[in-house]
C-alpha cells in the first residue's frame, strides 16, 4: 500500500480546497518545492500533484511549480490537471513525471485516452472524480452523466497503471474516505485503485490497508497532513 501526499497547485501556491470549490482555498505553502522536500524527508515514496488552474482552464498552468518540484526532489511524481493532448502527456513524461492522470479526457475523448494508454504503457492513470458515483469533469465543474463503473468498463483492458477514485463531496472535509464506493470500484476492475477524498484520521489509513486484498492499492492524503491530524510516521507504519 502506497500513501501519496498531495500537492495541489493554484496560482503557484500549495493549497487545499473544500469540496473542490476553487475560491475556498487555504494556502499551506507558497513554495511547492519546499513542501515536496518536507514530504520526501518524512519518508514518502511518491508525490501526487494536481494543477488546479489547469483543470479549470483545460491546459497546464502551473508548469513552473511542477518543474521546480521535479528538479528539487528525487521521488516519482504523478500529475493531473489540464492535461488534454497526447503532446502534453509526452512533454510531461519527458520532463520526468512518472505517471499522468487523465480525467476529463477519459470522459470526452475516449479515442485519445485509449491511444495514450497504447503509446505510454503503464504510465496513464484514470482519474475518477465523482459526486458519489457520478463522474465530473473540467476541474469538477461539469457533471458527465456517466458513472464510475461506466468508465472503467471502457478502459478495463487498455493498460491503465492505476485508477484514482475521489469522492468530491468529501474532499477537504476530513469526514473520512468513501470506502464503500472505493471497494465497489476495486471489485469491478483488475486495475489497482487509489482512494482519495476526505481523509481525516489514521482510521482511514487502516481502512485502506484492510482493503488491500480487495484491490485498493493506496491512498492520497492532503489536508490531514497539512493541519497535523495525521502524522506521516504513524501513517507510513500502518501502510507498511
Amino acid at each position: 500500500m502506497i500513501i501519496y501526499p498531495a500537492i495541489d497547485l493554484k496560482d503557484g501556491n500549495c493549497v487545499r480546497l473544500h469540496k473542490g470549490v476553487m475560491d475556498s482555498e487555504t494556502i499551506y505553502n507558497e513554495s511547492p518545492a519546499s513542501q515536496a522536500i518536507d514530504f520526501a524527508k518524512a519518508g514518502f515514496s511518491w508525490i501526487h500533484i494536481v494543477d488546479l488552474n489547469g483543470a479549470i482552464e483545460g491546459k497546464p498552468v502551473n508548469e513552473a511549480a511542477v518543474k521546480e518540484i521535479l528538479n528539487t526532489v528525487d521521488l516519482p511524481l504523478q500529475l493531473g490537471g489540464g492535461i488534454r493532448t497526447l503532446q502534453q502527456i509526452e512533454n510531461w513524461l519527458q520532463a520526468g513525471v512518472s505517471r499522468v492522470i487523465l480525467g476529463t479526457v477519459a470522459v470526452k475523448d475516449p479515442e485519445l485516452m485509449i491511444e495514450a494508454c497504447t503509446l505510454f504503457p503503464d504510465q496513464i492513470v484514470l482519474g475518477l472524480d465523482a459526486y458519489g458515483t457520478d463522474v465530473a469533469t473540467e476541474g469538477w465543474v461539469e457533471k458527465s452523466g456517466q458513472t464510475m463503473l461506466d468508465l472503467i468498463t471502457q478502459y478495463q483492458d487498455c493498460g491503465l497503471n492505476h485508477i484514482i477514485y475521489t469522492d468530491i463531496n468529501r474532499d477537504g472535509t476530513g469526514e473520512g474516505l468513501n470506502m464503500e464506493n472505493t471497494i465497489q470500484l476495486a471489485q469491478n476492475t483488475t486495475v489497482p485503485v487509489i482512494a482519495s477524498g476526505g481523509v481525516g484520521s489514521l482510521a482511514d489509513v487502516e481502512a485502506v490497508k484492510a482493503a488491500e486484498k480487495q484491490g485498493v492499492a493506496g491512498m492520497i492524503i492532503g489536508k490531514a497532513l497539512y493541519d497535523g491530524r495525521i502524522d506521516p510516521l504513524d501513517a507510513l507504519k500502518i501502510a507498511a
